[in-house]
């Protein structure tokens, strides 16, 4: 009933954003962003096998989390039905990346799955086709489909290449969960953050304008940001918990993290410009 994995596992990259910015709201509600993705070297990893009986299966459930709410069920039953496929999956996910921690965890998850399923059930979808299924699955997945760093703009699905200069992060990881529709929704949130073009960016360019929001709800993050800003330019990823400083060499990033005080965790990662299933899509 079941055919050779894809791999041992295929990685689900984390994310930063480098910065990111609201510029704007839909009629629909929804908040216009202005924002570079850059991958890491550090993320989840995920086991997949192919099916001959068509079942979407998760072997390693996340607790609380039903099939029909997990990313890499949906992206497996979306595209099974997108592409006619009969074929099924079982899918175990190694969990490393923090819940609800900016680092966009679950939506890299997502697409990894979308990516491996394309290879292992040979469907031979484009990078275009599965670029138009990713928003369906969240706002953070279509860039780890597109599978490069990127300034990204709309609600993130409008994305342009562009590559920061390299480098190693400090990643904290404060013991906190930040709900993204409550900062959305905040009252006092910038939403008028005047628009740029990709050629106004440069390395160190902007600000997160979610942090003020996240750090007046949540100290700790707070805590974690002053603390890594006495030794880089820190910032918060996304909507947060999780804060990161970069610096231009890995061995000083290495150093700083190791004088970090004894509740704080996190862990040190290098930047990368390309998705590691990059050439799983056409």
């Amino acid at each position: 009933m079941i055919s050779q994995a894809i791999a041992p596992a295929v990685p689900a990259p984390a994310k930063l954003n480098l910065f990111l910015h609201v510029v704007g709201r839909r009629a629909d509600g929804y908040h216009l962003l202005q924002t570079v993705f850059r991958f890491l070297d550090q993320g989840d990893s995920i086991e997949i096998a192919a099916r001959t009986d068509g079942a979407i299966r998760l072997l390693a459930p996340l607790p609380g989390v039903s099939p029909e709410q997990d990313l890499c069920w949906r992206a497996a039953r979306m595209l099974q039905e997108h592409a006619g496929c009969r074929l099924g999956a079982d899918i175990r996910l190694i969990k490393r990346l923090p819940l609800g921690g900016g680092l966009g965890g679950g939506s890299s998850d997502a697409a990894s799955v979308l990516l491996a399923l394309n290879r292992l059930w040979r469907l031979h979808l484009s990078r275009a086709e599965l670029l138009a299924l990713a928003p369906r699955l969240g706002a953070d997945v279509p860039v780890f489909v597109f599978g490069r760093s990127a300034f990204a703009e709309g609600v993130g699905e409008i994305l342009t290449p562009w590559t920061p200069a390299p480098a190693s992060y400090v990643v904290l990881t404060p013991p906190v969960h930040v709900s993204t529709p409550a900062i959305f929704a905040h009252p006092a949130l910038t939403r008028d953050t005047p628009s740029i073009t990709i050629a106004a960016l440069s390395d160190g360019f902007g600000r997160n304008d979610l942090q003020p929001i996240a750090c007046a709800l949540h100290p700790e993050v707070a805590g974690h940001l002053q603390w890594l800003a006495a030794h880089g330019d820190a910032r918060m990823t996304g909507s947060g918990a999780c804060v990161f400083a970069p610096f231009a060499q890995r061995a000083q990033a290495e150093r700083v993290f190791a004088l970090r005080p004894g509740h704080m965790s996190g862990f040190v990662a290098d930047g990368v410009d390309r998705h590691p299933l990059y050439g799983y899509a056409d």
